[in-house]
Order: structure tokens, then C-alpha cells, then sequence
């Protein structure tokens, strides 16, 4: 895993959309198409800005899997994931192969048909973030690292629920759902390429907890360091709390890219 540290979230974000750019254009040039996971959340902004305005991606030959969505939020709630992911990635690009997760009808039933799509080839890359609760995708403390299944249907906590409230997706933490369709954490490790994008100060309690001391459940994030190709983004805000020594441990590019 490499830490990279920027400035800012506009720089960090547009050096993030550099490397998810070569990795789709590298994809299709080698295979002839690119299949990747879309995050969503108030992080992934700038990144999905910088990506779809990116040049040289074929995006009729990329198929994008969404990472997780509530259960039972309407596509026309503000706070809808698929909503998001049409309006900042597909209606943008033009992609037209994609797995939006549809938590208002059976969730299990969502999890296991998408789950099944998303394991018949391998994923090129996956764009990521971390929860200020240390959370991957909605797997929140303590995550279940050993579950195989692609997706699965989780309960929220508390702190996961108020950091939506936090980033103005909801007015208040009753309105926001109790459960969600998750990507499974053995599953998002599974693409060979992870870009884990994490700006702002109120994610610097969560990035310390995640890349210091021990790799644990209860700091769902840290299994990213078992992966042989993450990259992570951070800025100086979300970095604030790391020792240099943590930083320059992890900035080391000694990794060599999955391919």
C-alpha cells in the first residue's frame, strides 16, 4: 500500500483521477474493456469531477459496479447513492453498462444478482474512501473480514449514520436508513487495482486508526494494507494526525501494480 499526501483536495483529488484514468485506458487497451466499483459519498466529489472529465476513456467499454446504497431510500431522495452515481458518473460519460444495488424491493436478493455479476470476470480497479468510524464501503466496526459473499446486507452504526447526517445527506440521524447493501471487504480486495481517496480533517481520526498499530475489525479500513496495489490520497488536513514515520513507511513505491 502507498500513502500520498497532497496539499489540498482539489490537488488530491485530481491526482487520483490521473491514475483511475490510466488504469481504465490500460484496461481497454489490453483487454478490450474495464470493469470497475464507484464510490460515492461527499469525498468522491472532486475525484468523479476530475475522472469524467478525463481524456482518451472509451466509456461504452467500461462496466462500473456500485459499491453499496441504502435499503429502502427512493432513487429521488437526495441522499440515494444510485442518484448520485447517475448524475456524477453516468449520465456524464455515457456508460452504459452498469449495477446500480436497489435497496427499496428484497436487499438480498439485489445482493446476491448483482454479487453474481461482479464475480463472473475480475475488476480492474475500485475507488474507494473510509468512513470517519473507520468503515470500508458500509462495513462498519467490527467488519467481517472472512464473509465470501460479494455483497451483503449490514446494519449501520451509530457514528456511520451521524456522519451522514455531518455531510448534509439527511436533516437528521432518524431519517437516515438503518441498514444498506454493502460490498463485502474480501470482495473490494479482490480488484486488482484499489485508489482510496480520503480528504478532509474530520477523516484524520479514522486514517490513523486505520494505517497505525494493528491491522483489526474494529478499524475496517486497515485491511487495506494486506492489498498489493492501493493507493491511498490523502491531504494535509486528513494526514493531520499520522507520525512521519507512518507516512514515510507507506510512501515508499515498492509495490508492483497487479495487472
Amino acid at each position: 500500500m502507498i500513502l500520498k499526501v497532497f496539499e489540498d483536495k482539489e490537488s488530491l483529488s485530481l491526482a487520483a483521477a490521473e491514475q483511475a484514468a490510466a488504469a481504465l485506458r490500460r484496461a481497454i487497451a489490453e483487454r478490450g474493456r474495464a470493469r470497475i466499483v464507484a464510490a460515492t459519498g461527499a469525498s468522491q466529489i472532486g475525484f468523479l469531477e476530475a475522472l469524467t472529465a478525463a481524456d482518451g476513456i472509451d466509456w461504452t467499454r467500461v462496466e462500473m459496479f456500485h459499491l453499496d446504497e441504502y435499503v429502502g431510500l427512493p432513487i429521488t431522495h437526495g441522499a440515494s447513492f444510485r442518484k448520485y452515481l447517475r448524475e456524477r458518473l453516468i449520465d456524464k460519460t455515457g456508460i452504459t453498462e452498469y449495477h446500480l444495488l436497489d435497496g427499496t424491493g428484497d436487499a438480498r436478493e439485489v445482493a446476491q444478482r448483482v454479487g453474481e455479476a461482479v464475480k463472473s470476470a475480475p475488476i480492474d480497479v475500485a475507488f474507494v474512501g473510509i468512513g470517519e468510524n473507520g468503515h470500508l464501503a458500509f462495513n462498519d466496526p467490527p467488519a467481517d473480514f472472512e464473509m465470501e459473499e460479494a455483497y451483503l446486507v449490514v446494519k449501520l452504526d451509530e457514528a456511520c449514520r451521524r456522519q451522514q447526517v455531518g455531510e448534509g445527506w439527511f436533516r437528521d440521524v432518524s431519517e437516515v436508513p438503518r441498514e444498506a447493501i454493502s460490498m463485502s471487504v474480501r470482495q473490494i480486495l479482490k480488484a486488482k487495482e484499489i485508489i482510496c481517496i480520503v480528504p478532509d480533517e474530520r477523516k484524520a481520526r479514522a486514517v490513523k486508526m486505520c494505517f497505525e498499530g494493528e491491522i483489526r475489525a474494529m478499524a475496517p479500513a486497515s485491511i487495506l494494507r494486506m492489498h498489493g496495489a492501493c493507493t491511498v490520497y490523502l491531504d494535509e488536513k486528513s494526514a493531520g494526525l499520522l507520525d512521519t514515520a507512518t507516512i514515510a513507511s507507506f510512501s515508499r513505491e515498492t509495490r508492483k501494480d497487479k495487472r
